[in-house]
């Protein structure tokens, strides 16, 4: 685990868009491609327009992007709160993204329907090759999710599925999400955590000891790959 700590949010949000330009081009070195999951919620935002903006975008040679998403709230693709409206928003749009380089999670179809559906659209996507993104971004939530990983839930338990769907009781409503097992597969994995309310639950998350379904970020621990976070003084004073 590497932890890179920054004053400001501003600053941390760099720091990353630096390192991720270095990752997708190495990738895209590599492997002719590069495969890149996608988080929602308001921090990943600044580091959309980031990479999309004068600084970074002809830094990398966005046609060979593929971009998937962690998690998706269960609602309508044209809501606010879909994650796939923000992503396309600040980032897709700006670089002229061509669809066919997006997968998204179909909200229209239903729960159960839509996890076994963005299943396949990943199998499909590697096709013989092992099931590894390159990078996959995360953020933490106060009470220590990430994705949709939500304390004391039975997605938590999963360790075949690629993809499920879950109901989040607390917040009434269904979420679809990549498991933890899936997750910890990918070559480079970067949380990025702001702000004083997410101190408890980064302390948590990354002490030596604690319990996975109380704080179930703690899951994501990739046994072949690189783990990142980048936080601000407020997530980290220590």
């Amino acid at each position: 685990m590497h932890i890179h700590k920054y004053q400001s949010p501003q600053e941390a949000t760099q720091a990353l868009a630096e390192a991720m330009v270095e990752k997708i081009n190495a990738a895209i070195a590599e492997h002719e491609e590069c495969t890149l999951v996608l988080s929602g919620g308001n921090s990943p935002r600044e580091l959309y327009n980031t990479l999309s903006g004068a600084v970074y975008a002809d830094r990398v040679d966005w046609s060979r992007v593929y971009f998937f998403f962690g998690d998706e709230r269960f609602v309508p693709d044209s809501s606010d709160e879909y994650n796939g409206k923000m992503a396309r928003e600040a980032l897709f749009e700006p670089l002229y993204i061509p669809i066919s380089q997006i997968y998204y999670i179909d909200t229209k179809l239903s729960p159960e329907e839509c996890a076994k559906d963005y299943a396949r659209k990943i199998k499909l996507h590697f096709g013989h090759r092992p099931i590894r993104f390159n990078i996959v971004l995360l953020g933490l939530g106060e009470d220590g999710h990430t994705a949709s990983l939500f304390p004391n839930t039975s997605i938590l338990k999963e360790e075949k599925a690629l993809v499920a769907a879950i109901e989040v009781k607390k917040l009434h409503a269904w979420r679809i999400s990549m498991t933890a097992p899936l997750i910890n597969e990918s070559e480079w994995i970067s949380f990025l955590a702001f702000g004083e309310a997410k101190r408890k639950a980064f302390e948590a998350v990354t002490s030596a000891s604690g319990s996975a379904d109380e704080y179930p970020a703690r899951l994501i621990s990739p046994e072949d790959g690189e783990l990142h976070w980048y936080v601000d003084e407020a997530a980290s004073p220590a």
